[in-house]
């Protein structure tokens, strides 16, 4: 093995090891004690890194490796730091502890994205040891507050400290590079070129307060629950994207299925679980999540509001907004909680190129598809702004039977060692070569 196979595991399993939960309010411990980590594996191979904290405890590490063209535009690769909460007592395992058992690591952040991170480390680490470059000069980015937002990792790098980033015109990141086993001569391996746009809105409605025993024609709190099932049980039509359309293009022909645009059912259905990722890219998605109104059972209040999570496909946003208005009526209002773009690229050009020929260098059964996240990344969120074109490419080769979607955010999250190995190959590859 080499020297970052060798390691990664560990690597992994000392970063998990760090409780790094973001809670989304301010309160959990912060990035810094996972940075210093990273800071401190890469001083002991010589590779100097630039610390930013952007508040207390928020640590974000970058750091540029020299590559062998300087002509060439620099490529990005990120990972996030923080994970989500975990509660103890409903894992197997101690989400903390980075327990490598049975083959995996176990741990929060095991695939969201402790694995990735690992990965960048254990090759930078490796590359620094043996003196190699890359062929392009490569960024390294490990950021905060991916699982919030952002505020405190990207958006705050980007916005303050956008020099760290010059000349980068791509990236890549996370929930992307992973496979599918069609059968023992086939793997597909899903590229996320594309991301639905996100709209958090509250739906406000005001009305004429009084007491709950009296007729009142003018009740804020029906206003808001008759939008709220308007919008619930809009049944949004089929709409297929370009990277959807090929996404499923892809799929059918692998398992040998007839493409129907109009009736894509049967093959989201032979993805198994992953159809989590996917199912919901198909078209805008408007639930309800969440309602407020009234302090006592007798008092008709004067305000009602509730909040709705939509997600709207590239390319659509006008279109999702009008419908959203329409379905509103003209007795409530929305304000967006937080609303950020829908983003789509071509599946094409040499990054694209050079990670389908890394990942058949390793594995000679892949084959790579591009598809569009139902959820959003720091590709998205910030990066962009750059103008830096984003891929999610994570590569791990997984077990056939491995349920990858329910890891994300789940509970006894894991990630199979040798998947971790594989990966750090792919990424070797991909730097040199690109």
């Amino acid at each position: 093995m080499t020297p970052a196979e060798t390691e990664v595991a560990e690597l992994c399993s000392e970063l998990i090891r760090v409780d790094t939960s973001n809670y989304g309010d301010g309160s959990g411990p912060g990035e810094r004690a996972a940075a210093e980590i990273v800071m401190a594996r890469l001083a002991e191979v010589g590779a100097e890194a630039t610390y930013v904290e952007s508040a207390p405890g928020r640590g974000n590490v970058v750091t540029r490796i020299e590559g062998s063209d300087p002509g060439l535009p620099a490529l990005l690769v990120h990972g996030h730091l923080d994970v989500v909460p975990a509660n103890a007592a409903d894992w197997t395992v101690d989400p903390f502890a980075g327990e490598i058992r049975d083959g995996y690591i176990w741990g929060r952040g095991a695939v969201d994205m402790k694995d990735m991170d690992a990965m960048m480390l254990a090759v930078l680490r490796q590359m620094a040891t043996e003196g190699r470059k890359p062929r392009r000069d490569v960024v390294f980015a490990w950021v905060a507050d991916e699982e919030a937002g952002g505020e405190y990792g990207a958006k705050y790098l980007t916005a303050k400290h956008p020099e760290l980033f010059d000349g980068v015109d791509h990236a890549i990141s996370e929930v992307g590079g992973y496979s599918l086993e069609v059968d023992p001569s086939l793997r597909l391996y899903l590229i996320e070129t594309a991301q639905k746009g996100l709209s958090w809105m509250r739906l406000v409605a005001g009305g004429t307060a009084g007491h709950g025993s009296m007729l009142n024609s003018d009740n804020a709190v029906t206003e808001v629950a008759k939008a709220v099932a308007r919008l619930g049980s809009h049944e949004w039509p089929l709409n297929l994207t370009p990277t959807v359309r090929r996404f499923l293009s892809e799929v059918a022909d692998a398992f040998g299925l007839p493409f129907d645009p109009e009736d894509p059912a049967p093959i989201i259905e032979a993805i198994g679980p992953l159809a989590r990722f996917v199912g919901a890219t198909l078209r805008h998605t408007t639930n309800p999540t969440m309602l407020a109104a009234g302090y006592k059972a007798n008092v008709i209040p004067g305000q009602a509001s509730a909040v709705v999570d939509g997600r709207f496909l590239p390319g659509l946003e006008e279109e999702f907004l009008s419908t959203v208005d329409e379905l509103l009526g003209p007795d409530v209002r929305r304000e967006y909680i937080t609303h950020d773009i829908a983003l789509e690229t071509t599946f094409d050009g040499e990054l694209v190129e050079s990670m389908i020929a890394a990942l058949k260098a390793e594995d000679p059964t892949a084959r790579a598809v591009p598809y569009c996240m139902s959820g959003g990344t720091d590709n998205k969120t910030f990066f962009a702004d750059l103008n830096i074109r984003g891929f999610g490419f994570v590569p791990l080769r997984l077990p056939a039977e491995m349920d990858f979607a329910a890891m994300f955010h789940g509970v006894d999250e894991r990630v199979p060692v040798d998947a971790l190995r594989f990966g750090t190959r792919v990424l070797d590859r991909l730097l040199t070569n690109y």
